[in-house]
């Protein structure tokens, strides 16, 4: 499971040109499945998300979690995550999950979040979103389960 994780102060998903979610200051979550993803790599994900300190505290430092500043987020699915181009300038999708098995984690993933995050927006899979955001630093993080945690 990979994760690119944006600080953002606003970002919104439109799916034929409307608003279909939207959040102010907090995270936007761009989300891509593997093969051998499970629950529990879902449960650890999101708990090394949600305990992220990455907001500035009264200092200026990067000390306070998405819930210490009672924000926001938003999760969209993302299967380009797993793209390689080392051969060839064509992206490859095959380490991607297929799209049948990631509907499911990708439900899954969001029912997780909302048990800590019960305020969550989402993104529609396999939908033509176009996603609005302000990143705000900006301030971009990259996790990889496999790099965090061996699965």
């Amino acid at each position: 499971m990979r994760i690119l994780i944006q600080e953002v102060s606003k970002a919104a998903v439109r799916i034929d040109g409307e608003i279909h979610s939207q959040i102010g200051k907090g995270l936007l979550l761009f989300v891509g499945f593997s093969a051998g993803d499970d629950e529990e790599t879902l449960k650890k994900m999101r708990d090394k998300v949600v305990k992220l300190r990455i907001f500035p505290d009264e200092k200026g430092k990067t000390n306070l979690s998405l819930d210490q500043i009672h924000g926001e987020m938003l999760s969209v699915s993302q299967f380009t995550l797993y793209g390689e181009v080392k051969e060839g300038n064509r992206p490859s999708f095959v380490a991607s999950l297929k799209a049948e098995e990631a509907r499911g984690l990708f439900a899954l993933w969001n029912n997780l979040l909302r048990e800590r995050i019960p305020t969550l927006q989402t993104g529609v899979f396999q939908a033509d979103m176009k996603v609005e955001l302000v990143n705000d630093g900006p301030f971009t993080l990259w996790l990889d389960s496999k790099e965090l945690f061996g699965r």
